[in-house]
């Protein structure tokens, strides 16, 4: 039996909420922890490929997107008022500077980075960022060694969260990718994944 399937009444928080409890310092510093719709998430520890991924990821990334464009590894995304994730890789518009104020809410392109948080990844955080909009999502699924590109995001009344990405691939090492908001820059695909 779930929390959801008892008689326990919960709170969910607001985004607003949880940056004024983080700001408080209530969270210990080893404590590793995000938002999702209203819901206080521990966050899966980081294992030496996972973290070796996101630094590739992020390097790949940047020269892609190049200037105009501000790489943000783990780090916090304002999704909307009952979630604030930590996405393994973020880019968005302008630079770190441009953010010293709040949190980005515009992605141009989220990254998970998913070992054993793939079906966090696939079956929560994808309606996540489905129902905030995000235009572009992808999964480097490090178990499959094998891209997974979502896109063009819809209401969808039977998904989790009322959201799902009506478009979904899933790349080979073999292939190449374009990002949304880097039209025309090419992406190989073995990039982004460990060498085999």
């Amino acid at each position: 039996m779930t929390i959801a399937d008892s008689l326990l009444k919960t709170r969910r928080w607001t985004r607003m909420e949880y940056e004024r409890l983080v700001d408080y310092g209530l969270f210990r510093s080893d404590e590793h922890l995000e938002l999702l719709d209203g819901l206080l998430v521990v966050r899966e520890p980081q294992g030496s490929r996972h973290s070796a991924a996101v630094a590739a990821v992020s390097r790949v990334l940047a020269r892609a997107f190049g200037d105009g464009f501000h790489v943000r590894p783990q780090l916090p995304l304002a999704l909307d008022d009952a979630s604030e994730p930590e996405p393994d890789v973020v880019v968005v518009r302008g630079g770190a500077w441009d953010y010293v104020g709040s949190h980005p809410s515009a992605p141009a392109l989220v990254v998970e980075i998913a070992e054993t948080s793939l079906t966090v990844d696939r079956e929560h955080k994808r309606g996540l960022y489905a129902r905030a909009g995000v235009a572009d999502y992808w999964i480097v699924n490090l178990r499959e060694a094998v891209l997974e590109v979502y896109r063009q995001p819809a209401p969808i009344a039977a998904a989790p969260f009322g959201w799902e990405y009506r478009s979904t691939q899933h790349l080979a090492p073999g292939a190449t990718i374009s990002p949304l908001a880097a039209h025309g820059r090419s992406i190989a695909v073995a990039d982004l994944l460990p060498p085999a």
